[in-house]
């Protein structure tokens, strides 16, 4: 067991004499890594759903199996996100801050105001298992549920959620948007499209840091044309950006959407589920 990042060297060494490799989301499984793999390894199974981390061609050129342990942690993800949703727009980063400081100068008809989120349009890109589970939650708030897509949905998983081909046109009709989208498809949210969100609206994202310019996300902030924003994750772990910090408009947790015992337990199981199966001949139950 290792509970902190491996350095290059180390993985190195690993791989070089092991019949299974279990990375997480913070080892970088490259192709320098993989040619110092020796004949032992068989599979890499991965502790987490996302493998924008392993270079999987090169490992399919050795090859090399890769499993994952997708559907685990859809649940406490989830409610993470709503977390956010219901947090941010409420300012209760600000309040709590206020009430640590001891300048809270006790209540007023227009001190620490936020928005209610009831009534507010939701705007989700990903709908897969995390998204799908993020608008069952927003609806039970009253929230009208839009979201962006590969391709859409089946009507009885849409569930009354709009379907919106693109994001650019997504992006100017919600007032709060949240990211359920896989790393390794480059930065999705840049300036044109923070400029594109409807002025006064929140930004969350609890999918991948790379996801977001996280200059362009504070430009947007700073210059109040979004309202604030709620973040799990960062293109720099774990030395982030400390401008998002000192934002006061920006919720920071860091990286705990899927930090409950529940879903390691049930991460690791799974991750042992793969590796019983391939060293016994049989197929990965979840092969990336």
């Amino acid at each position: 067991a290792h509970d902190q990042a491996f350095t290059a060297d180390e993985l190195r060494a690993a791989v070089a004499d092991c019949d299974v490799l279990v990375p997480t989301v913070t080892d970088r499984i490259d192709a320098n890594i993989l040619a110092a793999a020796g004949e032992r390894l068989k599979l890499i199974a991965n502790f987490g759903a996302g493998v924008d981390h392993i270079d999987l061609p090169a490992a399919r050129a050795k090859g090399i199996l890769v499993s994952n342990t997708p559907g685990v942690f859809t649940e406490d993800t989830a409610d993470l996100t709503m977390a956010l949703i219901l947090s941010v727009p409420r300012r209760l980063a600000e309040g709590e801050q206020l009430m640590r400081s001891g300048q809270w100068a006790g209540w007023a008809p227009s001190a620490m105001l936020g928005h209610r989120v009831g009534g507010k349009l939701l705007g989700i890109v990903g709908m897969g298992r995390i998204g799908l589970a993020v608008a069952r939650r927003a609806r039970g708030f009253g929230m009208r549920v839009l979201y962006h897509n590969r391709s859409r949905l089946d009507a009885a998983l849409e569930d009354g959620a709009d379907y919106v081909p693109t994001l650019h046109a997504l992006l100017p009709q919600v007032d709060i948007l949240s990211l359920h989208l896989p790393g390794g498809q480059g930065t999705l949210m840049g300036a044109a499209e923070f400029a594109a969100m409807r002025p006064g609206s929140v930004f969350v994202n609890t999918a991948r840091g790379a996801l977001v310019d996280e200059g362009a996300l504070l430009d947007a902030l700073h210059s109040s044309h979004l309202f604030a924003a709620g973040l799990d994750v960062f293109r720099e772990e774990p030395a982030y950006n400390l401008a998002l910090r000192d934002h006061p408009r920006v919720f920071l947790t860091p990286h705990v959407a899927s930090a409950t015992v529940e879903t390691r337990d049930a991460m690791g199981f799974c991750a042992l589920d793969n590796i019983a199966a391939v060293l016994a001949g049989r197929p990965a139950p979840n092969p990336a």
